[in-house]
């Protein structure tokens, strides 16, 4: 395979209370590798202006962005999520609904789902986190903990890659192996040094790691 054909769009996807601006390093790196990539507002979130925070009340309406660009794709290409903090779930959802556009989905200190309970599980086990999560948006936990498990055949066939945050203290490296061990993803990688946001104390390392991801799995 060329190296032009190993060109990949590559999808970032941010955490709560953030935007696409916060991969304004990682976004100048994989681009200057060659790479597409589009960062995306979640709805009420970065410059997405349309609604407010207390407009949306579901996880689909949360991620609709998202998922509007995963509708707008050829139905030839596939695409390199990446998802950080509790873009872990809008990750998911796109992989339940659009698993075969999606070559490997990766998780950056982000919330994991399994297929076996409801994507509450992942913060049910982790105070801080939920706390988080209702100063965010209290409907949308709500809309999680009544959520069915998302499926094997949708999410659990889109290969998984965990990147690890060691210095992470808001979800803390215990908690990133805990997810881990409950629902194994295909690698799991790490950034020794890294707190909870990455993209802005260690962006050189997380490119790279990223740039291999796509390399190895696109």
């Amino acid at each position: 395979m060329s190296e032009e054909e190993r060109k990949q769009h590559v999808v970032l996807v941010h955490g709560a209370c953030h935007g696409a601006w916060c991969w304004y390093k990682v976004k100048p790196q994989l681009e200057a590798s060659g790479h597409r990539v589009t960062a995306v507002d979640l709805a009420a979130s970065g410059i997405d202006m349309t609604r407010s925070i207390t407009d949306i009340s579901t996880c689909e309406q949360y991620s609709e962005p998202l998922m509007q660009l995963m509708t707008s794709l050829p139905d030839d290409e596939k695409v390199v999520l990446v998802g950080h903090s509790l873009g872990g779930l809008s990750l998911a959802m796109a992989m339940d609904m659009f698993p075969t556009k999606i070559s490997v989905s990766v998780f950056v200190t982000a919330m994991m789902p399994d297929t076996k309970h409801s994507p509450s599980f992942v913060w049910d086990k982790d105070l801080e986190l939920a706390k988080m999560l209702v100063r965010a948006n209290p409907l949308i936990k709500k809309d999680m903990a009544e959520r069915r498990s998302f499926s094997e055949e949708g999410y659990g066939s889109v290969t998984r890659i965990f990147i690890v945050c060691g210095k992470d203290l808001v979800s803390p490296e215990d908690y990133q192996r805990s997810m881990i061990s409950n629902f194994p993803p295909k690698e799991v990688m790490e950034i020794k040094d890294a707190d909870h946001m990455p993209m802005f104390s260690k962006p050189q390392q997380l490119c790279a790691l990223l740039l291999e991801i796509a390399n190895k799995y696109a």
